[in-house]
């Protein structure tokens, strides 16, 4: 489908049941097939970024099998680096597949070729290369320097302490500590300037526990890993629902007067975009939660408020911020968002515009943007996608104004979440 056409809505209310967190499927199944013994990952996000890991990770020789139709799997592990070792990957526009296989191949002692759609090639790669390097890998940029494609050769015995900038993406890191166990040595790895996305690492450190492997933190700054570090299957893990999928559903319900509540996710999660209820609260909705549900709705006075706010911490949650700003009273500011220019798209760039379309007033700059809601939504805003499944979840919202909107290419939120517009219609009303 090219375009999808919403409908006016003035209402959202409903339960609505979360598809399995991205972040934490495509860590668990590359844990698991580095991982000593046979892992059922239950509840997997199917969507075309975890479909990419497990082609990957087929090609690589591991066993990969679905527990009949539902969305469990069984991974059998080799225990360490990868069987096959020679190999040709393609990866999508999956940054968290790309990212933590390229740490993971470069200490397999294989030969490989990591590949990925136009986009993919124009995100930024060089400051993990450059800390694999450090510590012995031997990688090749077989186009532009700094970026994808690559092409990986079998390490060699280097230094045990490498670095990474903390300011581009938290998804260097993560592939870095996920992938040195394999090295069998002590390994420190210390980090240059502030960290970004922190909970994405409390993430990483979680699953990694979970998997038999405790790494030494010093602050957000520096990394331990033992050279005894093995990972053990833990038989069973359930993945989480995904927490930035329900920044769409819980903003839904403070603009749409709700109660919208998500179900599989809530107070006792390990991620950190559980903290969007927060920024909600903040701006006025009432939010309920327990261990495992949050719910959302309105605020008493009806209205959102604009607040200012640091997002470094849920920087794709904040996108939702971002389109529920037009229903706030006030300006709106977001800050410390500079990760959103290195994602599936420009992302401050790309909201701008689309915010534009809908009449608000936007002012962008390098790590921040700022909304002034318009008096009234401008209706029929044709919205542009960009091949970023965020952004097509996000403008959704505006249907809750009253006015119709069309969302071109939506089937881009296949990505993260295939059934995300059929779920949205159950609520929107």
């Amino acid at each position: 489908m090219e375009f999808l056409d919403l409908p006016p809505s003035t209402a959202a209310r409903g339960t609505v049941r979360l598809p399995g967190s991205k972040s934490i499927s495509n860590r668990v199944l590359l844990l698991a097939a580095l991982a000593k013994g046979t892992t059922i990952v239950r509840a997997l996000l199917d969507s075309d970024d975890t479909r990419v890991m497990l082609d990957a990770l087929r090609a690589l020789g591991v066993g990969v099998a679905r527990v009949s139709d539902s969305d469990d799997y069984e991974i059998t592990g080799g225990g360490g680096a990868f069987p096959v070792k020679q190999a040709e990957l393609f990866l999508g526009n999956a940054g968290t597949a790309f990212r933590s296989l390229t740490a993971a191949c470069a200490l397999s002692g294989g030969e490989y070729v990591l590949k990925g759609v136009a986009r993919m090639h124009e995100r930024p790669i060089g400051d993990l290369v450059d800390a694999l390097r450090k510590l012995g890998a031997r990688i090749d940029y077989l186009g532009e320097e700094g970026f994808p494609p690559l092409k990986i050769h079998p390490a060699e015995i280097a230094g045990d302490t490498t670095e990474v900038r903390g300011n581009v993406s938290s998804q260097f890191l993560t592939g870095l500590l996920m992938a040195l166990p394999l090295r069998q040595r002590n390994t420190t790895i210390e980090v240059v300037g502030e960290l970004i996305s922190k909970p994405y690492i409390g993430i990483t450190l979680a699953m990694l526990r979970r998997f038999g492997v405790d790494i030494a933190r010093n602050g957000w700054q520096g990394f331990g890993v033992p050279a005894a570090a093995r990972y053990r299957s833990p038989g069973e893990i359930w993945v989480e629902g995904d927490a930035s999928s329900a920044s769409y559903f819980l903003a839904a319900g403070a603009i749409g007067g709700g109660p919208v509540r998500v179900q599989g996710v809530g107070r006792d999660s390990v991620q950190g975009d559980v903290r969007f209820a927060d920024a909600l609260a903040k701006m006025g909705a009432q939010i309920d939660m327990g261990p495992n549900w949050i719910e959302a709705s309105a605020p008493r006075s009806g209205r959102l408020m604009a607040i200012d706010i640091d997002c470094n911490a849920i920087p794709d949650a904040a996108m939702t911020l971002a389109v529920a700003a037009l229903f706030a009273d006030g300006v709106t500011t977001l800050r410390n968002i500079a990760s959103w220019r290195v994602k599936e798209t420009d992302r401050i760039a790309a909201m701008a515009t689309e915010l534009r379309k809908v009449g608000a007033t936007v002012e962008e700059g390098a790590d921040f943007i700022r909304i002034t809601p318009p008096q009234s939504l401008i209706p029929n805003a044709v919205i542009d996608t960009y091949d970023d499944h965020r952004m097509a979840m996000c403008l959704s919202l505006v249907a809750l104004g009253g006015v119709p909107v069309r969302i071109n290419d939506p089937a881009c939120v296949n990505k993260t979440f295939p059934t995300y517009f059929k779920i949205f219609s159950t609520i929107a009303q």
